[in-house]
């Protein structure tokens, strides 16, 4: 435009020229890298910064995990990625899920007070369990059973089956019934075979009876949490779709805990987006006594087609010896995906 008739004067045009020039215009300094990222390694902030699509960060022991946890939880809230509100956060104890509530705070700020979907499996699911209670036959004011009150309840169904509750004793017949809702089984979905397994063939036929006990009590335990809110999501599209909306970005630590129950919702939330990122670590499996299955972070790719898999492999916690030792024992499992731990 200032080459052709512009409109302007010679001298005009040399004074647009010389203000479109200068060095500040052209050459706009680099913006400053937010503090939260200094003193990330390499592996660090690429777990932080690879905000989009599906992401598996296997984390070794002592490696950071929490910090990167925290610090991409950081990273979504002041880019302005997702709104407090659009993240769903969750982890598996309360200290765990205060902790990065705590972490996250100290990076930036008060943002994180505004994050409802932070928390434990349980904590989350009671809160859209009581949203949508009356879809599985529930009240909004349902109470949560202790160990104690599920106990007293099983007794009373299974002295209303007639079985002999000194030969089946109540407390089997609940940790039966804990395995069935840990992966995500109703009462007809137990197989036979694992039917006879309490009260010669009985075990599904009371496992209902305890179940419409609760509803009759309007009452739920941990188990049914998970189970009930599952349930809502596979058979209420237009639930599934409004959550699958909502949670812009899910964020999931200890990922080789999950069970398979913890896994299906996960998987039914994360939805089209796929904007999901686990931490976790395929050699700190111990809790298979209580359901977790370690396959479910082994198959992540296969789950999750062009997921990105980032390992956290420098260690900060033990010395060359004792990484050493662990690395040479653990070398012997067959069902890893594989990483090599390092100190300085």
């Amino acid at each position: 435009r200032l080459q052709g008739d512009c409109g302007l004067t010679r001298a005009e045009r040399a004074s647009v020229f010389q203000i479109m020039t200068q060095p500040s215009l052209v050459h706009s300094p680099a913006p400053a890298e937010p503090p939260y990222l200094r003193g990330l390694n390499e592996a660090q902030r690429e777990a932080v910064l690879t905000t989009d699509g599906p992401v598996l960060v296997l984390a070794g022991a002592g490696t950071g995990k929490t910090r990167v946890l925290t610090t991409r939880l950081a990273h979504l809230l002041a880019s302005r990625k997702a709104w407090p509100s659009q993240i769903l956060a969750v982890t598996f104890t309360n200290k765990a899920a205060r902790e990065m509530i705590h972490r996250t705070g100290e990076l930036v700020g008060g943002m994180v007070e505004g994050m409802p979907w932070l928390g434990t499996f349980h904590s989350i699911c009671a809160k859209l369990l009581r949203r949508h209670a009356e879809l599985v036959g529930l009240k909004a004011n349902f109470s949560i059973l202790d160990v104690d009150d599920q106990l007293r309840l099983m007794k009373q169904v299974i002295e209303a089956a007639r079985i002999d509750e000194k030969r089946w004793p109540a407390r089997h017949l609940s940790s039966l019934i804990d395995s069935w809702k840990n992966r995500a089984m109703t009462p007809k979905d137990v197989p036979a075979g694992e039917s006879f397994a309490y009260g010669n063939g009985k075990g599904a036929a009371v496992y209902e009876a305890y179940q419409q006990r609760l509803k009759a009590l309007n009452a739920a335990d941990f188990g049914d949490l998970l189970l009930d809110v599952i349930t809502i999501l596979r058979t209420n599209a237009e639930v599934l779709k409004e959550y699958q909306s909502r949670f812009a970005y899910i964020l999931v630590d200890e990922y080789q805990d999950t069970n398979v129950a913890q896994y299906l919702w996960l998987r039914l939330l994360s939805g089209e987006r796929r904007n999901i990122c686990c931490v976790g670590d395929d050699d700190q499996s111990i809790y298979g006594w209580r359901g977790a299955e370690v396959d479910n972070i082994l198959r992540f790719e296969r789950d999750f087609p062009g997921a990105k898999i980032i390992r956290l492999e420098r260690n900060y916690r033990s010395t060359p010896y004792i990484l050493a030792a662990a690395s040479g024992l653990i070398a012997a499992n067959k069902s890893r995906l594989g990483k090599t731990l390092w100190t300085e």
